[in-house]
């Protein structure tokens, strides 16, 4: 076989589609450096893509965020999963919650640890925004999953089941904003013992 007939029959390298690169990109640079202070080129440069494959995937910049907030959603998601599989009752179910938020803080960020990439979004974008209403959802979403597994332990108590689910809820979410001024996860570890306290008094 000759040299140029082995040329034309090796595959080419395989290449990341552009659109998860300019994800990834965007979500390393807006989580370091805020949203509003990240501009198109700095996220193409990151991506190591043309401006124009950026246009190609993305509308807007809006609909750039508006991807990033599902994919971190997602990504906390699929560690609140992982957690869920080595739950034994319904107590470590609502704990698996909680070590996902401290999952999520123990990432190896750009920068360090700054708290809840969603709220830290949320903040920079004006009210009724659609962002704003994304990441309102994804926490609304967060009391569900610790209402379901109270629900588990307080049967047929309804209202206490909700009250409970929001207490831990807020409880977790004070924990990250402490957790994200403080630059580690020493708070979440903190709130997830008091978390296990309350449990273990019902």
């Amino acid at each position: 076989m000759s040299a140029r007939s082995t040329v034309a029959h090796t595959p080419a390298p395989s290449k990341r589609p552009a659109r998860a690169l300019l994800l990834e990109a965007a979500a390393r640079l807006f989580y370091s450096r805020g949203v509003a202070a990240t501009g198109i080129d700095a996220i193409t440069a990151e991506a190591g893509v043309a401006k124009k494959s950026l246009y190609n995937n993305f509308a807007s910049k809006a609909e750039l965020v508006a991807a990033y907030l599902e994919a971190r959603h997602a990504e906390w998601l699929e560690l609140y999963r992982r957690r869920l599989e080595n739950a034994r009752n319904p107590g470590e179910r609502v704990l698996a919650v909680f070590d996902a938020y401290a999952d999520h803080a123990n990432v190896a960020y750009l920068n360090g640890f700054r708290g809840c990439g969603l709220l830290n979004a949320a903040a920079e974008l004006p009210a009724g925004a659609p962002g704003r209403l994304a990441v309102r959802k994804h926490k609304e979403e967060v009391e569900e999953l610790l209402a379901r597994h109270v629900a588990d332990l307080l049967p047929g108590e309804e209202p206490r089941v909700a009250g409970l689910a929001r207490h831990l809820a807020f409880l977790l979410e004070g924990a990250m904003a402490r957790a994200g001024l403080e630059g580690d996860d020493a708070c979440l570890k903190e709130c997830r013992m008091i978390a296990s306290r309350l449990l273990a008094d019902l």
